[in-house]
């Protein structure tokens, strides 16, 4: 599909000047409530687990469900999440926010962690939603969980659940290599450090309960990202390094092999985001992926400058999902 533009486009309050301030606005500031999950673990294949908040009335037959997929640290009580659940019930949808291994607020059991490509977990959630009598299935993902969801898609392939309609991905490290040169930058450094004291403080609790595969003395001296990914995500995930870890699960290898409807936004002035991520010239090759790439946004951000309690991005999902919204497309 071409490069589609969408009206009305993102336009920030001019008080939200550029991507720093656009991504860490929202992040910081903005609060969604009244919205009450009720928690679920679920058991993995593996027989570790992850936890699952469910917003559902009634039998899952009844309604369209959302499963959202949350980014790198985040967990299903994200604003971007909660957001999107809360605009989507509105419309009529249940909704299931999950946390990855190790995000829920308690560390997971087995030596592994999450990562940008482990998609048999997304696997596991989803088809506990089919076995559970979900009938239609839509997927969110937000920066690395949208990785996550655009690489389950494309691994899915024609064999995908039929009960799978459409999907929406937003922020999305395509090509995680460059992206984590990005963000390995000076200018960059407030996210690296607020995401490695997570990690590392993780990483640490790894090193306790399994003493042998995890080397403390190691983590000291981590101070990107790559770093990180390097001697822990990569290693532990059956990785090379974190190179190999990165071509293996860049969701952007994976794109021309998705037969759902999805939209992919990723903002261009997104400060995690490399120019590979934004890949314009590449869209005319994929039959289902509808790339958008509006001049604003952030991170996760998408504040508007009109502002009522929903931001940009959600009703630019609603609106997807929705077969509302209005596209014109980009030779």
């Amino acid at each position: 599909m071409p490069l589609i533009h969408s009206e009305p486009s993102y336009q920030p309050p001019f008080w939200l000047p550029e991507g720093h301030t656009q991504s860490i606005y929202t992040a910081l500031f903005r609060k969604i409530t009244k919205l009450i999950p009720q928690r679920e673990r679920l058991t993995l294949r593996d027989q570790d687990f992850v936890d699952l908040d469910w917003y559902v009335e009634g039998p899952l037959s009844d309604k369209p469900l959302l499963i959202v997929s949350h980014g790198l640290e985040g967990s299903s009580q994200a604003q971007y999440v909660r957001g999107l659940v809360k605009t989507m019930i509105a419309q009529g949808f249940n909704a299931l926010a999950w946390n990855f291994r190790s995000c829920s607020g308690e560390m997971n059991n087995k030596l592994r962690f999450y990562h940008s490509g482990a998609t048999d977990d997304l696997d596991d959630v989803i088809q506990a939603c089919v076995d559970r009598g979900a009938k239609h299935i839509y997927l969110a993902g937000f920066s690395l969980g949208g990785n996550l969801t655009l690489k389950w898609l494309g691994e899915q392939g024609q064999n995908h659940p039929n009960l799978i309609r459409k999907a929406v991905a937003f922020s999305v490290p395509l090509h995680l290599s460059s992206s984590s040169r990005k963000l390995a930058r000076r200018e960059n450094g407030l996210y690296t450090h607020r995401f490695l004291q997570t990690l590392l403080s993780k990483a640490k609790e790894k090193a306790v309960l399994f003493p042998t595969a995890v080397d403390v003395a190691i983590l000291q001296r981590i101070k990107t990202l790559r770093e990180f990914d390097d001697v822990i995500t990569g290693p532990l995930h059956g990785f090379k390094d974190a190179e190999d870890y990165y071509e293996q699960n860049s969701a952007l290898y994976f794109l021309d092999k998705i037969q759902v409807p999805t939209l992919v936004v990723n903002a261009q002035n997104d400060p995690f985001l490399s120019p590979e991520c934004l890949p314009a010239s590449l869209a005319c090759q994929w039959e289902n992926v509808f790339l958008e790439l509006p001049t604003q946004g952030g991170h996760c951000g998408f504040y508007p400058s009109d502002y009522r309690g929903t931001l940009w991005s959600e009703q630019r999902a609603m609106n997807w999902f929705l077969n509302k919204e209005t596209i014109n497309y980009v030779e």
